[in-house]
Formats: structure tokens, sequence, C-alpha cells
């Protein structure tokens, strides 16, 4: 089944807005299971969904079994335990600022994937799109720490939010780098089915090794996790839902261009920060979310 070169479109958009809810879900459980529970909820409440969907497609005569080489292993390790990396700062950033500019400071990640991509896959950028990361790095820069009267350069730096977002960033820009990789290394295999066996392999590693590590050093942790079913489900299954539309979109298009469009979900998180969490943007905030929003429209416009 060869899908339409623009789904990935639709899929990104409706990433963006499932990962704005599992955001939202995972900073709700950050103070009652800590950052690395609230991580492991993202895994191990998504595995149900991932694992259904990835024998539906399995089911289906048209989808014949992916042959799994080392190469693919090899990608899939790098993209689980970056993402698991990624997760991690992004909530810590949250915490340590606000959750629409925690988010907006990993978002730095579009100009690392760019590079990265270049580099591990061999993708060119297009003018449109290093005009759009181009935008979306001024928009960062804007988001970044104002200095005030007592402030020095060194300290908007090493400004807490700043370090863990940018530090989220450039583990999901490896993680979005080896998603693509390995859907590339599954030849042949439909873009839905590729996506699907990439997140089933990857996401159970991810909840073997945080799991395991986490009742080892603090099983009161996990059991937490199993008392907070019910906000835990809400946050695994959005997060399996996002996980599988956007990797299922890295399989049909460049990484530069699914995570420069992604960037709407800055959008989706700047409502949330305001009408739920009830957190106050300046206006300088205010036009680096338009422009990186401006760079999320370019690539929409001029992408084939």
């Amino acid at each position: 089944m060869v899908p339409p070169s623009w789904l990935w479109i639709p899929l990104t958009l409706f990433a963006a807005a499932a990962q704005t809810v599992r955001n939202t879900a995972q900073r709700h459980l950050v103070n009652e299971v800590g950052t690395l529970g609230a991580t492991l909820v993202r895994f191990l409440y998504g595995m149900p969904v991932l694992t259904l969907w990835f024998a539906i497609l399995l089911a289906i005569d048209s989808f014949n079994f992916p042959v799994v080489t080392w190469p693919f292993v090899a990608w899939i390790l790098a993209a689980a335990l970056s993402q698991m990396a990624g997760t991690a700062f992004l909530l810590r950033a949250m915490a340590a600022r606000s959750f629409a500019i925690g988010l907006v400071y990993s978002k730095s990640e579009v100009i690392q994937v760019a590079i990265f991509s270049a580099l591990f896959l061999g993708d060119a950028l297009s003018l449109s799109t290093a005009v759009a990361v181009g935008l979306a790095t001024l928009g960062v820069i804007l988001l970044s720490p104002r200095l005030g009267a007592a402030a020095t350069s060194a300290r908007s730096w090493t400004d807490a939010a700043a370090l863990y977002g940018l530090a989220s960033g450039a583990t999901f820009a490896i993680s979005a780098v080896s998603y693509r990789g390995a859907n590339l290394a599954l030849a042949g295999a439909s873009p839905f089915l590729a996506a699907a066996e990439t997140l089933f392999w990857s996401q159970l590693l991810q909840t073997l090794l945080l799991g395991a590590w986490l009742l080892a050093r603090n099983p009161t942790i996990v059991l937490a996790i199993l008392r907070q079913w019910r906000v835990s489900t809400f946050a695994g299954v959005s997060g399996a839902l996002a996980s599988l539309t956007n990797v299922t979109a890295l399989a049909i298009a460049p990484p530069s261009l699914v995570r420069t469009l992604i960037l709407v979900e800055v959008v989706f998180s700047y409502i949330v920060s305001r009408k739920v969490f009830h957190e106050s943007v300046s206006g300088r905030e205010l036009i680096g979310i338009v422009l990186v929003v401006s760079a999320a429209a370019l690539i929409v416009a001029t992408a084939h």
C-alpha cells in the first residue's frame, strides 16, 4: 500500500495535537510519580495500543512481515534511548519554567534535526525548508531567557529551563532521525507497517529498561503509577497515538519537514498553558511563538 505523498501533513498535525494532550497529562503526573515515573507512563500505558495496531496490520493479507536487519536494530536502539532521554528532559524543562515555554525550548530540535538528517541520512535541505528552519530558530531565540538588570549572559545560558529544553531538543532530534532510519531499514515495507513495527520494538525496549530501573531503584514509583491508572492511561493512549502518526509521517517524509511542521504544537501548548495551568506568556515570547508557527505554515505551503 503506497500512501499519497501529502498524507504526512495531516498525520503530523494530529501528532502535534495528541502530543499536547499527552504532555498535559504527564505534567499532572510529575508531582505524583516524579519525572522518570511520568516518562514510564508514556511507554507502559501506550504499549497495548501499539501492540493492537501492529497485530491488526499483520492480520491484513496485503501486509507481509518485514525482514529485520542489524541496521534496523541499531536504529531502534538509538531511537528508543534518545526518546527516553528527550521525554525526561522535556518534563524537567516544563517544571523549571512553564508548560508552553519549556516545550518551545525543546523545539530547538528542528535545527538539530536538519543537521543530523543531512549527516546520517543524506537528506538535503530545500531553500524553503532552510528558511522555515531559520524562522523557527529565531523564534526559539526570542523565547530564550531575558536578561534582567542583575542578570548576566552566562546566567542566561545556564537557566534550568534552557538547559533542559536544549538537551530535550538534541535527544528528540536524534530520535526523529533514528526512527526515519529504522523505517528505511525495513526495505519494501508499507510506511504503516514499518512505523508500527518500529514503534512496537522501540517502545517495548523503553518500557522494559525504564520499568526495570525503577523497580530496582524505587519500586514505590511503579506502585504510584499503577494507582494513578486513570490519568496514566490517558497519557499513554494519547502518547501512543502521537507516536504512531508521527513515526508514520517520518516513514513518508524527511525528518526536517515533519519536525518543523509539528511546531504547531506550540500553539496548542500556549492555549493549554493559559487555560489549564494559568501561566502568563510575555509579548516577546508570543512573537517567538508566532515565528515558529510561521515556519510550520511555510512548510505546508511549499510541501509537494
